[in-house]
């Protein structure tokens, strides 16, 4: 197996075409992430690795499914089989590290989105509480957060989440409690990561930032993609605008 570098990666990207997943153009557009193949001449499968997720796509290798590599601070690695041959593949492999359950595929459209919703929601932003773009401090103090480091982690440094990222925070006594931010990026859009501490949920702080964030795409030409972890994921896009696509299988594989 190879590891493919920038200049090859046109070589895969048609074993992606048809990905409803955003991150894997992270990767082939070269924003980040890691990507392998079986074959560099002539590739008939290949992995990406982007932040907490691994794809696989075209024809089901073994080889592939055993290149598990975690490099996120979350230490484990969530598996997006391309079809159910590529699952089958992967249990075989992994046969007492997995962890199978479904996620929520959100419908991309463009035109879904009502402004004036948007800005409304902004006003619900409880009192006390303040919304701040994130710079440079707040990137670092993000990091240092276990619960909201996924706001920003996938990016290898603040000057290239300057750069490419979006997000903001809602601040409580300057302790930042919340946000919604660019977990990834590609060249016409993003994939939004939203995280609220646990004492401070049920407070409408994440549908505020997802909205400021929302906006702030809309304004910059820029699609907001949205994947849901579980329902409440779902119910809260689609406070946002979404629609619901369907569900897919994922694996979290444990190290």
């Amino acid at each position: 197996m190879y590891e493919i570098t920038m200049k090859d990666m046109p070589k895969i990207a048609p074993l992606f075409y048809g990905s409803s997943h955003t991150l894997t153009l992270s990767c082939l557009q070269g924003y980040m992430g890691r990507a392998w193949t079986n074959d560099l001449d002539n590739p008939i499968s290949a992995q990406i690795v982007v932040g907490d997720f691994c794809f696989f796509a075209g024809i089901p290798d073994n080889g592939l499914v055993l290149n598990i590599h975690i490099a996120s601070p979350s230490g484990f690695l969530l598996i997006i089989p391309e079809s159910s041959d590529w699952e089958e593949l992967i249990e075989r492999a992994h046969p007492h590290k997995l962890d199978k359950f479904m996620r929520y595929s959100i419908k991309k459209e463009p035109e879904a989105f009502n402004k004036e919703t948007l800005s409304a929601n902004l006003k619900k932003l409880p009192d006390g509480f303040s919304l701040h773009r994130i710079d440079k401090e707040i990137y670092s103090r993000l990091l240092e957060t276990d619960q909201l480091c996924d706001l920003c982690s996938v990016f290898d440094s603040y000057e290239a989440y300057e750069k490419h990222g979006i997000g903001f925070v809602a601040m409580h006594e300057n302790n930042i409690v919340a946000g919604a931010s660019s977990y990834t990026v590609y060249d016409k859009g993003i994939e939004i990561e939203v995280d609220t501490l646990p004492e401070y949920r049920r407070k409408s702080l994440a549908l505020v930032c997802s909205s400021r964030l929302i906006l702030e795409c809309l304004n910059r030409g820029l699609y907001p993609g949205w994947d849901a972890m579980n329902k409440e994921s779902v119910l809260l896009a689609q406070k946002l605008g979404y629609h619901l696509d369907k569900e897919y299988t994922t694996y979290t594989f444990l190290a």
